[in-house]
């Protein structure tokens, strides 16, 4: 590894001076705000929330509703990761399990609500096949069904990756040392998987608690925490010091679930050496995941089903003529294609500078001998850890009179902050695992070190990258929660204009904007898996 140069120094000088400006400044501001009353500093904000009844509840039923979609998640992600990684169920099945789960990633959560409306609604598509309405969808009901569909693709990918790493042959071995089917799969699947479904567990409950997208179309009058700081920051009288303290309390789900996660980590364990064995065949154990894992895949595919094709007749469900009405009239609404434009504009830069944001920091911190190069761990760990609501209303409170206010900008350095986490460790992680000395044989070459970093280690980390700019881009289409605070008439979104059109029913609208954004993001998707196949094929 070369020495610390002076060329490393500015650019980890930079970072941090991004994230002290745009992660610690913001929450600072936040958390001194929530003391603010007409006396000056005091708890009296703090008091008056936790005396505000409703408030009270609205976390009650968050922290309610998050749990129990945090169980059934964790169950369902579980028992498909088992049918990919455990079983001999049809090869075609398991693709269509590691295809169709990624789906709902690619659309905002706040359709979710839209698409569940018209599903389960009293003229909803499965209301109508089933010849009955089959539950109240507005409330409890509606919120589980929403969160265990957004929460689901991140726990099964949390899940699926950690079961690569399951030594299979325990398995055997535990089978002819006579053990039960129960006893076996305890402890050769269950206990070395027992830190990560205690993370799918906890990444379910804090992505439910903290989403506002879900809530804001089936919430209806059961009363969550996003919503109520939605309606004290967005009401007729803002209150941005109550706001402050909401947002405050918001974290605390957070930070328990960090901890968590961190006493988890005691319970993993390495094998000494991995075999990769495929299981024999069980007749019964591949039909029944075959049937269990299909059938979650189809449940959860046809609450969407509803949005390819209410977009398409002349008016769901009276009039059920073929027509493409909907889909022109939205292309000739100017307004409509400018908010679209603004998306694609947000979410590629987002894309390019969250990248290189990233992929710097990953770099200073695996490659470099810097002091103090850990605080970029810290840095990742607190934009994991602090919500995407909270994260725009700091923005909102700190750049509220400066000329950043209502810009682009700001929405792209807050969706670079927000989602600075998972790209980062995936560049840490690809760059942790190449040769350390790539860059002492450049130095020796005469390569300078960026020249080594642009020459050598980036065409070999080339599909990280491609990922990271995948991550970036999709996430930053589908976002609501971290946006909803910053964004203006000019620089209005996507998934924000949707959220608009709500209040005036138009769910055609709703509906075709809502595929525009899925198709986008799956052509993105279907783009970098093709070039990452073409990077994996060129250095294979």
């Amino acid at each position: 590894m070369p020495k610390a140069k002076t060329e490393m120094r500015i650019i980890f000088l930079s970072i941090l001076i991004v994230f002290a400006v745009f992660l610690l400044f913001p929450l600072g501001t936040l958390f001194v705000r929530s003391f603010e009353t007409n006396q000056g500093l005091g708890i009296s904000n703090y008091l008056s929330i936790l005396s505000h009844k409703d408030l009270i509840e609205a976390f009650g039923n968050s922290i309610k509703v998050s749990s129990i979609t945090a169980v059934i998640t964790t169950i369902l992600a579980f028992a498909l990761a088992y049918a990919v990684n455990c079983t001999r169920i049809y090869r075609p099945i398991k693709t269509v399990i590691k295809t169709g789960i990624l789906i709902p990633m690619l659309l905002p959560t706040i359709t979710y609500g839209f698409a569940i409306m018209y599903s389960f609604g009293n003229q909803g598509l499965l209301t109508k096949i089933f010849g009955q309405s089959l539950f109240d969808i507005y409330g409890l009901n509606g919120l589980l069904i929403g969160y265990v569909i957004y929460t689901l693709p991140a726990a099964f990918l949390l899940i699926n990756n950690s079961f690569k790493y399951i030594d299979k042959k325990f398995i055997i071995v535990s089978k002819l040392m006579g053990d039960g089917s129960l006893r076996s799969f305890m402890n050769t699947i269950v206990r070395p998987l027992w830190a990560t479904l205690g993370g799918a567990f906890v990444l379910s409950f804090i992505l439910s608690f903290t989403d506002f997208g879900i809530p804001a179309s089936v919430g209806g009058t059961y009363a969550v925490v996003a919503t109520q700081l939605y309606q004290v920051m967005l009401g007729s009288i803002p209150d941005f010091n109550q706001g402050a303290v909401i947002a405050i309390l918001m974290l605390l789900p957070a930070v328990f679930g960090v901890l968590l996660l961190n006493y988890l980590e005691k319970l993993n364990f390495h094998y000494d050496k991995f075999s990769a064995i495929e299981l024999m065949q069980h007749k019964g154990r591949d039909i029944s995941f075959g049937i269990i894992s299909s059938a979650i895949i189809v449940a959860m595919l046809s609450v969407f089903a509803i949005m390819f094709i209410a977009p398409f007749l002349a008016s769901y469900p009276y009039d059920i003529t073929f027509t493409f009405k909907h889909v022109m009239d939205i292309f000739q609404s100017s307004d409509l294609v400018n908010v679209y434009k603004n998306s694609v504009i947000v979410a590629a830069l987002t894309a390019v500078l969250g990248t290189l944001v990233a992929y710097g920091s990953a770099i200073l911190n695996a490659r470099t001998p810097l002091r103090g190069k850990s605080t970029i761990d810290s840095i990742s760990m607190i934009t994991n850890t602090v919500p995407g609501m909270v994260l725009g209303l700091s923005y909102l409170l700190l750049f509220n009179g400066s000329s950043l206010k209502g810009t682009f900008i700001i929405i792209i350095l807050c969706n670079i902050v927000h989602f600075f986490t998972t790209p980062y460790l995936m560049a840490k992680n690809s760059l942790s695992k190449m040769n350390p000395s790539w860059e002492t044989t450049g130095e020796l070459l005469g390569d300078s070190w960026l020249k080594t970093i642009y020459r050598v280690i980036l065409p070999n980390s080339a599909s990280t990258v491609i990922e990271m700019i995948s991550y970036y881009f999709i996430n930053s289409m589908v976002t609501v929660s971290g946006i909803i605070f910053l964004v203006t008439a000019q620089t209005s979104l996507v998934a924000t204009e949707i959220k608009q059109l709500q209040h005036f029913a138009k769910f055609n609208e709703i509906f075709v904007l809502s595929l525009l954004i899925f198709f986008t993001n799956l052509l993105i998707k279907i783009l970098c898996d093709y070039f990452q196949k073409r990077q994996s094929i060129n250095h294979s």
